[in-house]
């Protein structure tokens, strides 16, 4: 499949409804944020989460990354990030953890 709008991508209805929903509601619901948080997907790559952390960057939001315990993140992911948070969702003391980066978080970048 090419992309040069010859059948290819840039023609697919799907992706035009995505691009259109990224670009009218994602962008500015990430524009209007003091901070970006990102649950960082297990596994392969995941173009939402690639175009949502693509956004933040270029806008220069701050960003907390979350991972689960022990999740291995790419390098440059970790340069990025202005905080990483291991999170267990299923564990009360994972949870605590996660308030307490964001209420530090909070006192480090009062604007956000």
């Amino acid at each position: 499949m090419n992309s040069d709008g010859d059948g290819g991508l840039l023609d697919d209805p799907d992706f035009k409804e995505w691009a259109e929903h990224t670009r009218t509601q994602v962008m500015p619901m990430m524009q209007d944020s003091a901070l970006v948080i990102s649950l960082v997907p297990k596994g392969d790559a995941d173009i939402k989460f690639a175009v949502e952390l693509g956004l933040s960057i270029m806008l220069d939001k701050p960003l907390i990354i979350v991972i689960a315990p022990g999740q291995i993140i790419a390098g440059k992911l970790r340069m990025v990030a202005d905080e990483i948070v291991d999170w267990d969702p299923d564990s009360k003391a994972g949870t605590k953890g996660l308030m307490t980066v964001l209420q530090e978080f909070q006192k480090k970048y009062p604007d956000a």
